[in-house]
């Protein structure tokens, strides 16, 4: 994954858009290792193969980054972004790392299912 280029992960949103895609959102602060200390409060969030259409996107921000998909019923978000790529099935993988490195949110659109 590269870090992100605003203008280049807005040209790759922008191709999706009024596209049936399919979405991965999860966020995570650490709720696998959460048992490690017990006073860490661990939240989380994980949806896949949510089937939607998007009229418009957004990426806005200094970075880290929010991304924004507006459908016709509201809106799906992401914060925190600071990596992306198009993979080999053309995919649109976005990803936040935290300070240590660790994922702590991906969005990946895509026009099929992901597996």
């Amino acid at each position: 994954m590269e870090l992100v280029v605003k203008e280049q992960v807005q040209k790759e949103l922008t191709k999706l858009t009024n596209k049936d895609v399919y979405i991965h959102l999860e966020t995570t602060n650490g709720a696998y290792a959460s048992h490690f200390d017990e006073t860490f409060f661990s939240s989380g969030a994980y949806i896949r193969n949510a089937h939607l259409k998007f009229e418009h996107s957004k990426i806005a921000g200094d970075g880290p980054f929010r991304i924004g998909l507006k459908t016709t019923i509201g809106w799906v978000y992401a914060e925190g972004i600071t990596h992306f790529e198009v993979d080999s099935q053309n995919r649109l993988l976005l990803a936040g790392h935290d300070f240590n490195g660790k994922l702590a949110v991906a969005l990946e659109i895509s026009e099929t299912p992901f597996e």
